[in-house]
Formats: structure tokens, sequence, C-alpha cells
């Protein structure tokens, strides 16, 4: 085996895809293919696996326009234009963060994207918040429960890799703009702690249950936002059983959503 192959566990059953990302002796360091997790395994634990189809990463049905639900999608008389929420992304795993900004440029939703270590989130935020001006933050990376030192209590933050990393750039986000419906905030990765992320400010966080969450879960609840209507409610209950990984891996609060809808269309007819 080398590295960039596609494996899965042997002794988990085969039930998360991974790919190699380093390899040191007997000992591989593993990155989740369909799911934010990084992870160790020795060599004869690993089993080769195929690569999947782009459609299978995108969580099959995910993002097409009709099931977004996009209130952009108008006959052409109509003399209107889309104005969706933009997106500020920071996510700290490269490969993730591509695969996010195809999908907002996709659907056509204004967005920047930057990949940054969890611990450098906060201080960036400083600076980009100001300049980007973003309808919607999203601050997604790598988390999980650390088994070598967790105390068996899953509110206690410490227990988590980047769960902290997460609540102090949630903050600072939340305070160049404390109002949650002027500005809608994304947070947290596989197994977060939700609650923190919550109190700290993030309208929408994972992971209530700490599972794993799929990589585009955050992405997906984005979207909605960016096209939901300003004068409604996101459909909180809608939205999160539309992702991969349902209630137990995303939740949220009541948010107004982040679409607006503007007047004459360029090169219409008066």
């Amino acid at each position: 085996m080398k590295i960039g192959d596609y494996v899965v566990r042997k002794s988990y059953g085969k039930d998360v895809l991974f790919r190699i990302q380093e390899i040191t002796g007997r000992q591989a360091v593993l990155k989740g293919v369909l799911y934010r997790l990084l992870a160790d395994a020795p060599l004869d634990d690993l089993e080769e696996a195929k690569e999947p189809e782009e459609e299978e990463f995108r969580g099959g049905s995910l993002f097409p326009r009709n099931r977004l639900n996009l209130p952009g999608v108008k006959p052409a008389a109509e003399p209107y234009f889309d104005v969706p929420g933009t997106v500020l992304h920071l996510d700290g795993d490269r490969t993730y963060l591509k695969k996010s900004i195809a999908v907002y440029n996709e659907l056509q939703i204004p967005a920047e994207g930057y990949h940054l270590r969890e611990e450098e989130m906060a201080d960036a935020l400083t600076k980009l918040l100001p300049r980007v001006q973003p309808d919607i933050v999203v601050i997604t990376g790598h988390d999980a429960i650390l088994k070598h030192r967790f105390d068996g209590d899953k509110h206690n933050i410490r227990n988590y890799k980047n769960s902290m990393h997460f609540v102090q750039a949630v903050r600072v986000a939340r305070a160049y703009e404390r109002n949650r419906d002027m500005m809608t905030i994304v947070a947290g990765a596989c197994q977060s702690h939700f609650e923190a992320l919550l109190q700290a400010g993030a309208n929408f966080a994972s992971s209530p249950a700490r599972i794993l969450i799929h990589a585009l879960d955050p992405v997906y609840i984005a979207a909605k936002s960016a096209f939901t209507p300003v004068r409604e409610t996101v459909n909180i209950y809608d939205m999160i059983t539309h992702t991969v990984s349902g209630l137990k891996g995303m939740g949220g609060i009541e948010t107004r959503g982040n679409f607006r809808m503007g007047l004459p269309r360029i090169g219409s007819e008066s």
C-alpha cells in the first residue's frame, strides 16, 4: 500500500472509506473521504478499496437545484434577478474546501474559501470579516472526541480535538455581528461539541449525537440559508433531515434566510 490509496479498516467492519495520507513504518495516517475524520491504523488492518464516484462524495442527490427548492428558479420573462447570501468558508482540510467551493460555484453562490488550521481560524476572522462582509460564515475542518484522554464527560470541551478552536472562531464572528439574523454561522465537524458551538453564537452546528458528519453537510446548510428569502426563516427540520448526517449530526436554531430578489434583470425588456 502507498500514500493516496483508498482503504477501509478491517477491525471497524470496513465502515468508513479512507485515503492514506502518510505512512510511518507499519503505521498509516488516514483521512476520511466522505466524512470529516482523521485516524491512524496499522497497515495490516487495512484493505484496499475502490475510489468513490463523484456523486457518492456529494451525498447522492444532495445538491440539485430542485432538491434545494431554490426560489431563484423563475420564468425567464420575469424581470427579477437573484441575490443569494454570500459565504465565507474556513476549512481545516484543503480537499474538502476545494469540493465545497466547487458546490458554491455550481449553485452560483458568491463564496470565498480559505484553508487554515483550526487553531488559526479565530485570528484569521478578525481580518477576513471586515473585508469579505459575508452573510454566512462556515467554520469547519476536523474534530473528534479524544479517546486517549476522554474522561467520560461529553460536555467537557477539553475532551475534543478542535471544538475549542471552533468555539473561539465562532465567538470572534459573533462579536463582529451580534445579530444572528444578520450573519448566519455554521460551525463544527465530526463529533464536535454541539452545545458549546451554539452557546458561542453559531446558528447551526455539529454534532448533537457526537457522530461523524458528511464532508459537505455544512455546505448544504449554507446553501439552504443562502437561498431562503430574508422574509422567511429557514425550515430547520426540513433542512437538517435532508443532510446526510441528519438530526444526529447537525442541529441549530430558528434563523432568517439570506436570499433577496432584485429588479430589473440586466438585459430584460421594459
